[in-house]
């Protein structure tokens, strides 16, 4: 007679962290068949990131903020308040995005001017890279990064490799360590998708600021979290409530974490290949699959996923839907 079952053990050092998890999810703005925003399933997907317990980002690469005006930035700013409620301190966050191009100055009216309705609206800004604000040395983008903490109660810095924006940049670990002491930088988005330089940024910050939170943005390398980062990514937008879920279980030491997590990096490592920003399309394709969305297009002048990839996140998201609730 086979005898009891017993609970699998995992190796030293695979128990997962328990510790909270801060996630942020950059919300995908969703358009219709003509092209047009669909505001309604913008506002059910905030509703549907909140309701998960994630922190809604707005205004973000995923919101495809460099192909918006002012008008509809500050919409999307609204609708995310109204969706959400009265302010709460941290329960939403927004891009602070000035589009230049290569060789313009650096634009700090433009730049005050963005975070203006961010904070009349209760939120905390992402000061978005710019050719202006990126230009010349580190020392002279520190520099002006701190012309703008100035005048601003809180922010989070933001590192963006060019893969993502050709106004991206990575800073040097030194240059990243003045950024870590700017008092009202409450923590920075890290999205070099490299886990070598995020390691050293969170060994810093281990040493020196202890409470500054290192957000990763590797949609390619999602299980940083149980290195010490929190997260702010793109990916999440396709799946709030299961990494919602994976965040619980690595919070209770539950071993099915770990499933979860290899489902959700399968859906990352697919819908973040190269051309890395035609995610969006993805996430498009994936909330429509889900029913969130009527039309998967992504926005206008946005680059393309195939028509055979629906197929294949289909897949995929039988995986993720199987170990979220195992």
């Amino acid at each position: 007679m086979a005898g009891p079952e017993t609970a699998a053990v995992p190796p030293p050092g695979a128990v997962p962290q328990r510790r909270s998890i801060e996630g942020i999810s950059a919300v995908l703005l969703p358009v219709d068949a003509a092209g047009a925003i669909d505001w309604g399933a913008f506002a059910a997907h905030v509703a549907r990131t909140v309701a998960a317990g994630i922190v809604p980002a707005v205004n973000m690469d995923t919101g495809s903020v460099h192909c918006l005006d002012g008008e509809s930035r500050r919409r999307v700013l609204g609708v995310a308040r109204e969706v959400i409620g009265p302010a709460v301190a941290g329960d939403l966050v927004a891009g602070a995005c000035v589009v230049d191009k290569g060789g313009t100055p650096f634009d700090e009216r433009g730049y005050l001017a963005e975070c203006e309705p961010i904070l009349a609206a209760g939120a905390t800004p992402v000061l978005f890279p710019s050719h202006g604000l990126n230009a010349g040395s580190e020392a002279d983008t520190l520099a002006r990064i701190g012309t703008l903490a100035a005048r601003l109660p809180s922010f989070i810095g933001f590192e963006l490799s060019t893969a993502f924006h050709p106004a991206g940049r990575i800073l040097s670990l030194a240059a990243w360590r003045d950024l870590l002491h700017i008092p009202n930088c409450r923590g920075a988005k890290h999205s070099s998708l490299s886990r070598r330089l995020e390691w050293e940024r969170l060994a810093l910050r281990n040493r020196e600021r202890p409470a500054f939170r290192v957000y990763t943005g590797n949609d390619l390398a999602i299980d940083m979290v149980r290195s010490g980062s929190d997260w702010l990514l793109g990916l999440s937008t396709a799946a709030p409530v299961e990494f919602a879920r994976r965040d619980a279980w690595l919070l209770a030491g539950d071993l099915r974490a770990y499933e979860l997590d290899d489902a959700l990096q399968a859906l990352g490592s697919f819908t973040f290949r190269t051309p890395v920003p035609a995610y969006k399309h993805s996430m498009a394709q994936v909330l429509k699959a889900r029913g969130w969305i009527d039309c998967d297009d992504p926005f206008p002048g946005s680059p393309r996923r195939p028509d055979s990839d629906r197929e294949i996140l289909a897949t995929i998201l039988e995986r993720i839907d199987a170990a979220a609730s195992a």
